[in-house]
């Protein structure tokens, strides 16, 4: 059973971004202290703190903090939720991935994905409706370049000729890669491929999910991979030693996330939200506090964290729970880090992976 925390390395008005990065740093180290098995980096354009974005976030090069990370730490996996891939360019992020997978001694997790949020194509300048075929070079070549002593590719998008990368991973044939699930055909086709997904509740329900997570598995069967699939699951968690603590502290930095979530996705036509959820749409954005609690967060004492999560745990069958300690940015950091350190030492140790229960290998 894995368990990992998210950092959206957030980047609240009343910090600098110097700081920013000090508590990035600092909440690694701390998250290899308290048991942690991983810390997983998202990827943020263009978010600062004030603007219209849902988290103001210091994390636009996620490569580099992992770097810095495995650098700071010895024991704890640094992985990525995740790379956005078609923002980037394949060989030079094959050779970055490969050179922190040596720096770690192996412990590079490769979170990858297409859909990010469409503001960061735009300021990219790169049509949002190549994402899909974009994605699809992108991670051929860099399978090739990771495998082969040398490779050639002729696509749409991209076109090499005898490249030679140096160096490869040190985990071979290349670090463990995992897929960020949003969309129902993302789902099927990640089954089908036989690749380890993430899932999120960020803006659905564990019904939602369900359903889609059924997909995937059926996916994988007809295609004949071994086991059931392997699915983990990032969600916003609060642990508080008081119920009422637990409950208020987040309240105001939640409920922020999802009205800016809600005026976000506004801007976007509906094809592009699509790409965020399983099924939802933007009417579904910014439920009241009390239905987000119920249905898509867990925030509580120790023992009713562990009591919601393994719940999930065994109704989706999971391998991993990722803890999203700080739902919308805003909690102040010494509530965040009491939080966090409960769920390490408190919750962490008392949840079992719910893959046997759903048939995983």
């Amino acid at each position: 059973m894995h368990i990992g925390l998210m950092m959206e390395c957030d980047y609240q008005a009343d910090r600098s971004q110097e700081q920013a990065f000090d508590d990035v740093f600092a909440t690694a180290s701390n998250a290899e202290d308290w048991g942690f098995d991983g810390v997983w980096l998202a990827e943020r354009h263009f978010a600062p703190p004030g603007g219209v974005r849902p988290v103001p976030s210091v994390v636009a090069s996620p490569l580099i903090v992992a770097t810095a990370i495995a650098a700071r730490t010895s024991r704890i996996r640094v992985g990525t939720a995740v790379l956005v891939l078609p923002l980037g360019h394949p060989v030079r992020m094959a050779e970055e991935v490969a050179t922190i997978d040596n720096i770690s001694q192996g412990r590079l997790d490769l979170g990858i994905g297409r859909s990010g949020l469409p503001w960061s194509y735009t300021g990219y300048d790169i049509p949002y409706s190549e994402s899909r075929e974009r994605f699809t070079e992108f991670f051929e070549v860099m399978r090739l370049a990771w495998t082969q002593e040398q490779f050639s590719y002729e696509g749409k998008y991209y076109n090499f000729q005898d490249v030679c990368l140096v160096p490869k991973p040190f985990q071979r044939p290349y670090p463990p890669l995992r897929y960020a699930a949003t969309s129902r055909e993302t789902f099927a086709d990640m089954g089908k491929m036989g690749m380890p997904i993430f899932v999120g509740i960020g803006r659905s329900t564990v019904s939602d999910l369900g359903q889609a997570i059924s997909e995937y598995r059926y996916a994988w069967k007809e295609s004949g991979h071994p086991g059931n699939g392997d699915v983990m699951l990032r969600m916003g968690a609060y642990v508080a030693e008081d119920m009422d603590r637990a409950i208020s502290d987040p309240r105001e930095s939640t409920e922020f996330f999802y009205g800016r979530m809600q005026g976000a996705l506004g801007q976007a036509p509906q094809s592009q939200v699509d790409e965020q959820s399983p099924s939802v749409s933007q009417s579904q954005v910014a439920p009241e506090y009390e239905a987000v609690l119920r249905d898509r967060l867990a925030y509580g004492t120790p023992d009713s964290v562990t009591h919601r999560l393994q719940e999930i745990i065994d109704e989706l069958g999971l391998s991993g729970i990722i803890m999203m300690p700080n739902v919308g940015g805003k909690i102040p950091w010494d509530r965040l880090n009491a939080s966090i350190r409960l769920f390490g030492e408190e919750v962490a140790p008392r949840l079992t992976s719910g893959a046997a229960k759903a048939g995983i290998g």
